[in-house]
């Protein structure tokens, strides 16, 4: 039997507290002592603030400037070996290759738009993934460990990058956010907010 007043353990046929003399049979005093479960449930209670979404992204265009330039490249080596050399030959493999280089990289672009999604809220980041199958992840914003951020050398000229987000999560403890704009800011609020929610909720990880 637990006291009501100081949570103390009492045999069951006492009538008092053997430690504060708190009748057993009473209920607890205004400004008792709770039990770490009882605080803990007063605490969730007290803390039921609305979930807000705080950013939406997904691939952006500018992670593919590097393969736009890469694109162009081609083609002007491509007209210019048709004017130095004009054959059916060059033409031919011009032909070819320029249209396929464009079209591959077309369709990496809209694979990679079209197949993910971000959301991080005050609570959780939820990542969406696939085109005809749809896989959603959600997770936890207290259960995010460490974020990273990784960029080349043009990805940094147009403020996009990576962003890797380590977490204790079962399903996916290692996320990669590719082409992610204004990928510092971001990053930072991914782990702003991360912070922010341990703050709030570190009394429950002490209490558990």
């Amino acid at each position: 039997m637990l006291c009501p007043s100081c949570s103390t353990t009492a045999p069951s046929d006492s009538v008092f507290c053997p430690k504060c003399g708190h009748r057993l049979a009473d209920p607890a005093p205004a400004g008792a002592k709770q039990t770490p479960a009882e605080r803990l449930r007063g605490d969730r209670a007290g803390n039921n603030e609305p979930e807000q979404q705080l950013w939406h992204g997904s691939y952006s265009p500018k992670a593919m400037y590097g393969h736009w330039l890469l694109a162009i490249v081609v083609t002007l080596v491509a007209i210019v070996l048709c004017v130095i050399l004009p054959n059916p030959i060059t033409w031919m493999a011009a032909g070819v290759i320029v249209p396929v280089l464009w079209l591959c990289i077309g369709a990496f672009y809209l694979y990679e738009r079209l197949s993910v999604d971000y959301t991080l809220t005050s609570q959780r980041f939820v990542h969406q993934k696939g085109i005809l199958r749809r896989t959603i992840n959600r997770v936890e914003l207290i259960d995010i460990d460490d974020v990273t951020v990784e960029q080349s050398f043009i990805e940094r000229m147009f403020g996009v990058g990576t962003i890797k987000v380590l977490s204790s999560d079962v399903s996916d403890p290692k996320l990669l956010l590719r082409g992610i704009d204004d990928v510092k800011r971001i990053a930072s609020m991914i782990d702003d907010c991360r912070r922010e929610e341990r703050r709030k909720r570190g009394m429950y990880i002490e209490t558990v």
